[in-house]
C-alpha cells in the first residue's frame, strides 16, 4: 500500500486505517459503546466544536490506549535555545543577514528537538496570536520519544538532510525542496540519518491554508491534489519507556509512559498532517512587463482577521522563465509594511548571488529597505531582455509576517553567524542622477 493519500482539498474529510487490522474504523458513528478490535476513541480538535463547517477541522483516532494514559509532566530544559521571550534584546531595525547555521558534530548528539533555536518572534502562544521563526539542527534521531505542539502549526523546511518523520496519523518522508506541516496537537518523532538543517515557521493563530487565486482563477500556485497526508500505521514494538514531549505557551515539558503513542491503528477526518513537493508549484509571473510582488509566490498563509493581510505567509522563488520587456527584471527595491525572513535550500539566490548561502537567512524588518546587491543592479540594468531561465538549481523561500518580528539573543549574538558586513553590498550604489538627459 502507498504510504500517502493526495489531500486533494483542504478541508476535505480522508479515512485511513492500517492493513495489518481491517474493518478498524467504525460505520455510522464516531464513537460506538466498543470499538473493533478493542481500541479506543479519541477525537482531536484543532478547532472549536462551533467553528464555522469550513474552518472546522477534527480528526477521530482509534488507537490501543488513550493519549491521556501518561504519568504527570515535568519540566524540561533539553532546547535552551527554544525561546519566546522577545524583549530580551533591543530591538534592531538593521538589514540582517545569517550565515549557514553550523550542524551539530559527530562528538555531540542532538535530536530533532534538542536541535530547535529561535532566530526570532512575536505575539504570545498564551493568547493565540503570533509566529515564531526556528531553525532546527539535529544528528540523532528520536527513537522512544515523540513531541507536540499545544502552542501552534509548525511549518518544516528541510535544507540539509531527509527527516523521517512518524506521526501519529502515519510516517512521512520529507526531503530538502519539499515541506511539511504538523498541526498544532499533532504527536510526531523525527528520524534523521546524519547531520541535518532546516528551518520552521510557528503560527499561533490559526492553521495554513491555501491561498484564495482571485483572478488567477481555478488553478494556479501550489494546487491541491499535490499535496499528500500519510496513511494509517501503527507501530507493533514493544514499548515500555516512552517519553512525551510537550511545547505548552513556549516550554518544554517532559512525561513518561510504558506504550509508544503510535499506536493508532485507524483515522477519519479533515485534521491531518501533510506534506509538498515544492518543485510542482505552478508559477504566475508577467509575460510583458514589470516585476511583479512576491505575493504570486504564496504557497500556504496563516491569514488574520484584516482581510488580505497574513498572520505569516510561506512564499517561494523557484526556478521560472523571465521574459518582461523593457523592465528591471530582480526585485525592485523596496520598504515594507510586512516583515520579511528569508531562508535559501540551495542553489544562489538571483538578487544577491554573494554572501547570501543555503543554509543561512536574513531578515528585513518592517519599513527597513532593501534590494539587489550592487553586483545584481549593475547586471541587470545593462543585460540584454531575453527569454531566459531565473533561479534554476535555486530554492529560496520567504517567511512573510505582518508583525514585528524581535530577534533573540541566541540569534543575534549567541550563535555567531550574524553578518557584521551585509549593509556594504549597497555601498558601491553611486548616485547616477542627470538633470538633463
Amino acid at each position: 500500500m502507498s504510504q500517502y493519500k493526495y489531500l486533494c482539498g483542504f478541508g476535505s474529510h480522508f479515512s485511513s486505517e492500517d492493513e495489518r487490522c481491517p474493518n478498524s474504523l467504525p460505520v455510522g458513528q464516531n464513537s460506538p459503546q466498543q470499538c473493533a478490535h478493542g481500541l479506543y476513541a479519541e477525537q482531536l480538535s484543532g478547532s472549536a466544536f462551533t467553528a464555522p463547517r469550513t474552518e472546522n477541522v477534527r480528526t477521530w483516532l482509534y488507537r490501543k490506549l488513550p493519549s491521556a494514559v501518561h504519568k504527570p509532566f515535568q519540566a524540561l530544559k533539553t532546547a535552551k535555545y527554544l525561546s519566546h521571550n522577545w524583549d530580551e534584546q533591543q530591538p534592531n531595525p538593521n538589514q540582517l543577514r545569517w550565515k549557514p547555521f553550523d550542524v551539530p558534530t559527530t562528538q555531540q548528539q542532538v535530536n530533532f528537538v534538542e536541535g530547535l533555536h529561535t532566530v526570532c518572534g512575536a505575539g504570545d502562544a498564551r493568547t493565540r496570536h503570533g509566529l515564531a521563526v526556528h531553525v532546527y539542527l539535529c544528528n540523532s534521531s528520536m527513537d522512544t520519544a515523540a513531541f507536540y505542539n499545544s502552542d501552534g502549526d509548525f511549518l518544516i523546511v528541510p535544507q540539509q538532510g531527509v527527516l523521517d518523520i512518524v506521526t501519529e496519523l502515519g510516517r512521512m518522508s520529507v526531503a530538502p525542496n519539499e515541506i511539511c506541516v504538523i498541526p498544532q496537537g499533532i504527536r510526531f518523532a523525527v528520524k534523521v540519518e546524519g547531520p541535518s538543517r532546516g528551518y520552521i515557521l510557528e503560527v499561533y493563530d490559526g492553521h495554513f491554508c491555501l491561498p484564495d487565486l482571485g483572478p488567477i482563477g481555478a488553478n494556479g500556485l501550489a494546487n491541491p491534489r499535490d499535496f499528500q497526508t500519510p496513511v494509517a500505521w501503527f507501530d507493533a514494538a514493544e514499548v515500555k519507556n516512552f517519553q512525551v514531549i510537550s511545547k505548552f505557551q513556549g516550554s518544554l515539558f517532559a512525561a513518561q509512559q510504558d506504550h509508544s503513542v503510535f499506536d493508532v491503528v485507524a483515522w477519519h477526518g479533515n485534521y491531518v498532517p501533510y506534506k509538498y513537493d515544492l518543485s510542482k508549484f505552478m508559477v504566475i509571473n508577467s509575460v510583458s512587463f514589470d516585476h511583479c510582488d512576491p505575493s504570486i509566490f504564496t504557497v500556504l498563509t496563516c491569514p488574520s482577521l484584516r482581510p488580505g493581510t497574513a498572520i505569516a505567509d510561506f512564499v517561494i522563488f523557484p526556478p521560472r522563465w523571465s521574459v518582461q520587456e523593457h523592465t528591471f527584471r530582480p526585485p525592485y527595491y523596496h520598504r515594507n509594511c510586512m516583515s520579511e525572513f528569508m531562508g535559501l535550500i540551495l542553489g544562489r539566490y538571483e538578487a544577491k548571488e554573494d554572501g547570501f548561502a543555503a543554509g543561512g537567512a536574513t531578515l528585513h524588518s518592517i519599513m527597513t529597505p532593501h534590494g539587489p546587491d550592487f553586483k545584481c543592479f549593475e547586471g541587470a540594468s545593462k543585460a540584454q531582455l531575453k527569454p531566459e531561465r531565473v533561479a534554476e538549481g535555486t530554492q529560496a523561500f520567504m517567511f512573510e509576517s505582518s508583525l514585528s518580528l524581535a530577534v533573540t539573543k541566541w540569534g543575534e549574538q549567541t550563535c555567531q553567524k550574524l553578518d557584521a558586513a551585509y549593509y556594504e553590498c549597497w555601498q558601491a550604489l553611486q548616485n547616477k542622477f542627470k538633470l538633463h538627459n
